[in-house]
């Protein structure tokens, strides 16, 4: 996953405001505390910050894939 698909689910789940001050404001611990940003930056995978933030945020697995589109098997 690229950062811009990243930046698009967020979007698309959270609003695009909301996603970003979401992705540099809350912590999370399977990343070492650190925010959706400050993973990104560090070049952690945007597939597993995504996943994380996720997580964090008890989005429904059928949402985690994007508008439209099924999970992959």
């Amino acid at each position: 996953m690229r950062i811009s698909r990243f930046w698009a689910l967020a979007e698309d789940e959270f609003g695009a405001a909301y996603a970003h001050s979401l992705a540099g404001s809350t912590h999370l611990a399977v990343l070492g505390g650190r925010t959706a940003l400050e993973a990104l930056d560090a070049g952690e995978s945007p597939r597993e910050v995504w996943l994380a933030l996720c997580d964090a945020m008890d989005v429904p697995e059928e949402r985690r894939h994007g508008l439209d589109k099924p999970p992959r098997p």
